[in-house]
């Protein structure tokens, strides 16, 4: 990182957050969030990919950021290192098995921040069916108005991720035994429900 994709379960956090907190729609319609990865090609060079489909939510409260709280759903056959047959083969038995796990995902279990906009995103990844976690470095770009009425905020993210850690065993060489992870995420605020339907 299973979940279904958009289940937003802030819950977790308990009564206070939700109240306060912001809500955010991760902006995939607009083509303003992306996740990237890169991982080394023979030790000589690197070979670049994302997935093109996935979506999500997160929560913000500049007054409590440790509050924070993102989910993460993603299509595994949206894989794209703009090479057909490479592709094919990524979505294949040796790497992600797209067939038996069409989602992965990534569900927040903590967030500590500094005081400069930095910092660090704790979670579980779900991937191949395996879950463990893992720890995203986290800046703040920033957040404000939109040209059409709406409040944005935005993000940025790296981790690093041990194939083997997931049931990849591929053998690529040792240097390519690790795979670097970039996000960029942009969400817009949701409007709060001020009418509530009578019981």
């Amino acid at each position: 990182m299973t979940l279904k994709p958009l289940v937003y379960t802030l819950f977790l956090l308990g009564i206070s957050p939700l109240l306060s907190a912001s809500e955010y729609l991760i902006d995939t319609k607009g083509a303003h969030a992306f996740i990237q990865f890169r991982i080394s090609h023979l030790g000589y060079s690197w070979l670049l990919g994302r997935f093109n489909t996935f979506a999500g939510r997160f929560s913000y409260d500049d007054k409590e950021p440790s509050a924070a709280h993102i989910e993460l759903s993603i299509e595994t056959q949206s894989i794209d290192t703009n090479h057909a047959e490479r592709d094919k083969h990524l979505r294949g038995k040796e790497f992600l098995d797209t067939k038996r796990f069409p989602k992965a995902h990534f569900v927040s279990t903590g967030y500590r921040e500094s005081p400069d906009g930095t910092g660090t995103l704790h979670g579980h990844l779900t991937l191949r069916g395996v879950t463990r976690p893992i720890s995203i470095d986290v800046r703040q770009i920033g957040a404000g108005m939109d040209p059409w009425g709406g409040y944005r905020r935005g993000f940025e993210g790296t981790s690093s991720l041990r194939l083997k850690d997931y049931g990849i065993d591929y053998n690529l060489g040792p240097a390519a035994e690790t795979v670097q992870l970039a996000l960029y995420v942009e969400g817009i605020r949701e409007k709060r429900q001020s009418n509530r339907k009578k019981r």
